[in-house]
């Protein structure tokens, strides 16, 4: 009687983790846009790489809006750039500064 117990335990245990496997495979699968801008975007610190890459000097601030990073840098002169910045591929979008 334990043995039958036990194969039912099993068969029950292996038939939900296939059908979480199968729910997992088909979620991937119905979200591609959510799974594409995670993998394709690039992330706070390689932009701010960027942006200092253009300008030198100490981030302010950074705010991710839709696909654009707005990196806020404060030059050893004194002067405030912002560098706007596509989240999907790095590309740099604008920069200007602000004189004080």
């Amino acid at each position: 009687m334990n043995k039958w117990r036990e194969a039912l335990l099993i068969a029950l245990i292996m038939g939900t983790a296939t059908a979480d496997a199968i729910a997992g495979r088909q979620n991937t699968t119905n979200e591609p846009s959510h799974a594409s801008d995670t993998v394709g975007g690039i992330s706070e610190q390689r932009a701010i790489a960027i942006a200092q890459q253009h300008f030198k000097g100490r981030v302010l601030a950074i705010n991710q809006t839709d696909h654009l990073y707005r990196v806020k840098i404060l030059s050893e002169q004194g002067t405030v750039h912002m560098v706007l910045i596509n989240a999907l591929d790095g590309s740099v979008v604008s920069m200007h500064h602000h004189s004080n």
